[in-house]
């Protein structure tokens, strides 16, 4: 089992820059490919970014890229993502998933744990 706890969402005007955390507790954290993931609105959950357990390997949405950067500290078992140049458009709840199995994923159905998620507005 694996328990996952978001914090660091809010709101923010456009331009602007959050950092969420996602604290990890249950099972050996170096062992656990970790992804980001929102759903805004009327729409489905997609894939923000992932990182493999040993953090050397990066994925990255599109839509992302460039102004989102994801990392690791195992020591403080904690996955970030640092957002800058926010948009409206990534006004979303933003959850966290661990994936037991692969080094990281950009697919939804790989992951196996999740957390609640945070509330990110962006206000333009």
């Amino acid at each position: 089992q694996v328990q996952l706890v978001e914090s660091g969402g809010g709101l923010v005007q456009a331009g602007g820059s959050l950092r969420l955390s996602c604290a990890a507790s249950g099972r050996t954290f170096s062992t656990l490919a970790l992804g980001w993931f929102r759903q805004a609105p009327g729409k489905e959950r997609e894939f923000v970014a992932a990182i493999s357990w040993t953090g050397r390997t990066t994925y990255y949405a599109n839509s992302v890229k460039g102004r989102f950067t994801i990392s690791r500290d195992n020591a403080k078992n904690t996955v970030y993502l640092q957002m800058n140049s926010l948009k409206s458009e990534d006004t979303a709840v933003y959850s966290c998933a661990a994936d037991l199995s692969t080094s990281g994923s950009t697919k939804e159905s790989q992951y196996d744990y999740w957390g609640q998620g945070t509330q990110v507005t962006v206000s333009s």
